[in-house]
């Protein structure tokens, strides 16, 4: 059992106008897979999510902004209490969504409207046990699983926006990359590595990398998962 506790109650809940201020995050990680070009090993993307009793349908960690915190920090909270892990989060957030909480869904009033804002936190240590564990339970999903089980469709768009950034963030690092490698003359190169007939695998895992999440992207737009406003000529499903 874990020796940590939830914040309770809502005495330093913020708030804009009527909307309750909620903080969260899609926390993920890369894992490691045999496979690709020469038996390289290749990175999968994996997000958590956590489900709540009664339900088979999945959320990410989130809670109510408080007070005597940042934004960031909240996020970091709420992931450490619902789904019992620390990780990196990310400068800015992915989004900020307008929803309804889970006990007015159906309501008509102003009472239980929210502003949440969501980041991407990368995993770094998963705790054996968490504050809301008896309430919480957690599962790593791929993309496509997530986009299946997720509750809510604006955790949907969400899920879109880590894509993309992620797939930004991974083109921006191959292109640092390629800019750092020294520049040789072609004959050099040639006179040091002859042409073979055996296949080779000119990409590096980066390169790799960056492909996968932009294919993945291009997935959930052509199939109506990502609120994208392009079209999609020829869909990968």
């Amino acid at each position: 059992m874990s020796c940590l506790t939830a914040r309770t109650g809502r005495q330093r809940q913020r708030y804009d106008g009527h909307l309750r201020l909620v903080s969260g995050c899609i926390p993920y990680k890369f894992e490691k897979i045999a496979g690709g070009c020469n038996g390289n090993i290749e990175q999968k993307l994996l997000v958590l999510m956590i489900s709540s009793p009664n339900r088979d349908d999945l959320v990410f960690p989130k809670g109510g902004w408080e007070d005597d915190e940042t934004m960031r920090e909240a996020a970091c909270r709420e992931a450490l209490e619902e789904a019992g892990v620390k990780g990196v989060l990310r400068d800015n957030p992915l989004g900020v969504w307008e929803f309804r909480s889970k006990s007015k869904q159906n309501s008509c009033s102003l009472q239980g409207g929210c502003k949440g804002f969501m980041f991407a936190m990368e995993v770094t240590e998963e705790l054996d046990s968490w504050p809301e564990q008896a309430n919480y339970g957690r599962k790593w999903l791929t993309i496509e699983e997530a986009f299946r089980f997720c509750r809510y469709d604006w955790m949907r768009e969400a899920l879109g926006k880590l894509l993309t950034t992620l797939s930004e963030s991974r083109e921006n690092n191959t292109r640092n990359e390629l800019e750092e490698l020294p520049l040789r003359p072609i004959s050099e190169i040639g006179s040091e590595h002859p042409m073979s007939s055996s296949p080779v695998c000119f990409a590096n895992h980066s390169s790799i990398h960056s492909l996968q999440l932009k294919n993945l992207t291009r997935k959930m737009n052509c199939t109506g998962l990502i609120n994208d406003h392009r079209s999609c000529k020829n869909p990968l499903f």
